[in-house]
């Protein structure tokens, strides 16, 4: 102990990954300062908490692994140590009890991230042990090295500061929601360093369809002043349904390589396409096929708890005087924004075709063109790659430096991985600077 507190580590970084690594340290007995631009800690965290904090989900390992797609092998390898059963009992040390939801995911009694936070930033500051607590350092801005490599820069309400460290652990979010701290300004840092950082990329995000000019469905006039996107839905169908959701459908999409996705949810129709949790799902699937091709196809299907065989009995049932659209809602439930994306995609020929009609109720192809901005995503893929880093994730160019958090080049749905990856990376790479100042 006495050792270690003769050592000086600086975090930067206080969003979950960092607040983990401070605290793995300052058990130890080593001094950590540290430091962030924003003026509090963990803001995208109780961001994440409004609408009730998912901590982590409760499915077997193995399938919880395969959620981290291309890199399961290594946000598996850090699982091992800190996965979901670990992660709620580290919750319950702080006096948070948890509860499994409906759909596996796991959340505190309260729903809340406040309370979580209050408890972990007390036992940072006093640890169990009685020694020195974690000294924060807001409003520091992370600039780089000094000029001989030996020292911290950060941009400080005083002016410049320069720091020097025995062992330096990032944790400094990826690239999405910049107002919270998370704005990739440290990519050409470590770039320049010689450290190989894979492009950020908008993870869990909406896309934008390609552009539909068609009139809207007969009866119903243009908006005045409406002037379609150069990508989304037409003017009418933006004007009357963006913000509402798609609920009771399922998607399907499958890419160029052979790959495949498959769901039943909800999502939301926006002003130019589309988002919400089943979007978020495939975005990987889809982004990726995006960036090869230009586009990617989503099919949808509208009516997931009927066979493709009862929607066509339905659609063919007589109906006598009765309109389409009275006919569609009275045999299928099909009304409001399912009707609307059935004339927003469909030429009125095929909407007079039974059989075109059925087919399209069970799978409507979708093109989109393009990923929202990564600033809108609610995670970020790409950053520093696994292969330039070792076991505890430090970088093997430039060794004392550790990175951890959304920062490494892994993505991976909601539904509590991220969150769980990131506090397992911040432990792990707080253990490897244990390591590391052993010597």
């Amino acid at each position: 102990m006495i050792e270690m507190q003769n050592k000086k580590v600086v975090v930067i970084g206080g969003g979950p990954a960092g607040l983990m690594a401070a605290e793995v340290l300052v058990q130890a007995g080593v001094a950590v300062d540290l430091y962030d631009a924003m003026p509090s800690v963990g803001r995208k965290f109780l961001l994440a908490g409004k609408g009730g904090l998912n901590l982590t989900h409760s499915e077997p390992a193995d399938r919880f692994a395969e959620r981290y797609g291309a890199r399961r092998t290594q946000i598996e390898a850090l699982l091992r140590d800190f996965g979901a059963p670990e992660l709620r009992a580290w919750a319950q040390g702080l006096g948070i009890e948890t509860f499994v939801g409906s759909s596996g995911r796991v959340f505190p009694k309260d729903m809340k991230a406040a309370p979580l936070l209050r408890a972990w930033l007390q036992r940072l500051r006093h640890p169990a042990h009685g020694g020195s607590g974690v000294a924060f350092h807001m409003r520091h801005r992370w600039l780089g090295w000094s000029e001989d490599g030996r020292e911290l820069r950060f941009e400080s309400p005083e002016g410049e500061v320069r720091v020097p460290a025995d062992a330096v652990v990032l944790a400094l979010g990826g690239g999405s929601w910049a107002r919270l701290g998370s704005n990739g300004a440290w990519v050409p840092l470590l770039a320049a360093r010689g450290v190989a950082v894979a492009p950020l990329l908008p993870a869990n995000c909406g896309f934008d369809v390609a552009l539909q000019c068609k009139l809207p469905p007969e009866g119903q006039a243009l908006p005045v002043q409406a002037v379609p996107a150069p990508a989304g839905w037409s003017a009418f169908f933006a004007s009357r349904f963006a913000g509402q959701p798609f609920k009771t459908v399922a998607i399907r999409c499958t890419d160029g390589l052979g790959r495949s996705f498959e769901r039943k949810g909800e999502f939301v129709a926006t002003a130019t396409g589309v988002e919400g949790s089943l979007v978020y799902a495939a975005s990987h699937l889809l982004r990726e096929e995006i960036i090869r091709t230009g586009h990617a196809t989503l099919h949808l299907d509208l009516l997931p708890d009927m066979t493709a065989e009862r929607v066509l009995a339905e659609v063919m049932h007589p109906r006598g005087s009765r309109s389409l659209s009275s006919h569609l809602k009275s045999r299928l439930g099909i009304d409001g924004i399912k009707a609307a994306v059935l004339h927003e995609l469909l030429g009125k020929d095929d909407m007079h075709d039974s059989h075109k009609l059925a087919a399209a109720l069970k799978a409507l192809p979708l093109q989109l063109v393009a990923a929202r901005p990564i600033d809108e995503a609610i995670s970020s893929a790409g950053g520093v790659l696994f292969e330039v880093l070792n076991a505890d994730l430090m970088c093997e160019a430039l060794p004392g430096l550790f990175c951890a958090g959304e920062m490494l080049d892994w993505e991976a749905p909601t539904g509590g991985y991220l969150l769980t990856a990131c506090l397992a990376s911040g432990r792990r790479a707080a253990q490897g600077v244990l390591r590391h100042l052993h010597g």
